[in-house]
């Protein structure tokens, strides 16, 4: 397989796999990208939730993410797990200094079991810094809850927290609307210009750890292949999903799904 596009990913690790920086980088090999990474945070933690977290000096972030990008120029630039403001203006500093284009920004802040990874002051930056900042911004409903401070029950509801936050300075928005108790699940993709709804049937799984961080690294991968960004979301929604029905069943809880549903590899190496 040809390498297509050099990417960096700002986000946390997960040592359990199914996720943050692994997840990231498992998604963009098996779509054809290269992968560097800045590690905001350690995590422990498996299916069942998170053991402890480990912060990452702000300083050794922003050495990740200068030192990398000296050497290697990413096309687009992931972000996921940020936890404190302190970080979110390292990270907005490091990347005006190595001016990055194509940023795609999932706004991580409670993990599937439950466990909160972000403060308040990192939520005021967020909507008042980093919002205007980035290409794409890809909240999943609880995240646009606090982010638009909207309670969504419908998907009306989404439209307009996802408008709230283009009124904020988004650019783009792609609202994730799986925590909906619908049997479809429709994902808002909202500009100044546009609205498009992805409607897809609900998976009955418990395997959905990581589908943030996967989705938002699968976006980055297309977007820095060259495809537009609302046909880069639907090519991502699409890998996700395929990724989710074909989930290994690891683990006693919130299972990995499989990223590598895409990948084929070749019968010499078998």
């Amino acid at each position: 397989m040809k390498i297509n596009s050099k990417l960096l990913v700002i986000a946390g690790s997960d040592s359990s796999g199914g996720a943050g920086i692994q997840a990231d980088i498992k998604t963009m090999t098996s779509l054809g990208s290269y992968a560097m990474t800045a590690i905001t945070a350690l995590t422990a933690q498996n299916t069942t939730g998170v053991s402890s977290i480990i912060k990452v000096p702000c300083k050794e972030i922003s050495r990740q993410i200068e030192y990398t990008s000296k050497d290697i120029k990413p096309d687009a630039i992931k972000i996921g797990m940020l936890h404190s403001a302190e970080v979110i203006d390292a990270v907005l500093k490091s990347l005006k200094k190595i001016k990055a284009k194509k940023i795609i920004f999932d706004p991580v802040m409670v993990t599937t079991s439950g466990a909160k990874l972000i403060n308040q002051k990192a939520i005021l930056k967020i909507r008042k810094n980093l919002i205007k900042n980035v290409e794409l911004i890809t909240p999943n409903i609880p995240e646009a809850e606090i982010l638009s401070k909207i309670k969504i029950r419908s998907v009306d509801d989404m439209i307009f927290a996802a408008q709230k936050m283009i009124d904020m300075g988004a650019k783009n928005v792609l609202l994730k609307g799986g925590h909906l108790q619908e049997k479809i699940i429709t994902d808002i993709f909202l500009n100044k210009k546009e609205i498009k709804r992805f409607i897809n049937k609900k998976i009955k799984t418990k395997n959905l750890h990581g589908t943030g961080c996967s989705l938002s690294s699968a976006i980055a991968t297309y977007f820095s292949c060259g495809k537009t960004l609302k046909k880069s979301c639907e090519l991502a929604i699409n890998y996700v999903n395929h990724s989710i029905r074909s989930s290994p069943n690891y683990g006693k809880g919130n299972g990995p799904i499989n990223h590598l549903i895409s990948f084929k590899l070749n019968k010499k190496y078998l």
